[in-house]
């Protein structure tokens, strides 16, 4: 059985978990997420705590055990503490700014840049070099920041662009004549 799959996951205090045949739904402080459930793994409460085993004896059920244990988990760290994305802005003249829902970009570009923040997400920055995402879903958090920082990705040469906080860009030596 997988290793990740074997351990329970422990339900903290605020956090309501309900289990039916085909979804799994977590209530927190944080919000609600909802997941399907696989058919090769079987889920179950008890004591404040939530186990997963797999339906049958394949590869696949085990495999699929420990990867339904890893997202319930993250589910149950999302709805109570929540997670969080660090970007930061590299480059003369790049300004980051936060407007409700909307995250307005100056970035090189001869035109502003605005991306809109789907529902559940948040957006921050403390600076204008500094942008925060914010969310109860994971998946969805690393998603933005990853949409974000494809918008201008750091270059080689210089650096320049948007990148993770602790991102390390390597930068390339010039061609020499």
């Amino acid at each position: 059985m997988s290793r990740v799959g074997k351990m329970p996951i422990a339900i903290p205090k605020g956090v309501d978990v309900a289990i039916t045949a085909d979804q799994i739904s977590i209530k927190g402080s944080l919000g609600t997420l909802v997941r399907p459930v696989n058919s090769l793994v079987t889920v179950k409460s008890a004591d404040g705590k939530v186990t997963f085993a797999p339906a049958n004896d394949s590869v696949e059920a085990d495999a699929m055990s420990g990867t339904m244990r890893a997202l319930v988990n993250n589910m149950v760290n999302g709805v109570s503490k929540g997670f969080e994305r660090k970007l930061t802005l590299v480059g003369v003249g790049f300004r980051a700014q936060a407007a409700g829902q909307k995250l307005n970009l100056q970035i090189g570009f001869s035109h502003p840049v605005a991306k809109d923040m789907p529902a559940g997400i948040k957006v921050e920055c403390p600076t204008q070099t500094e942008i925060i995402i914010k969310g109860s879903d994971r998946q969805v958090v690393g998603q933005i920041a990853a949409e974000v920082r494809a918008i201008r990705p750091p270059e080689p040469y210089k650096g320049k662009g948007i990148r993770y906080a602790d991102e390390k860009v390597t930068i390339k030596e010039t061609k020499k004549k």
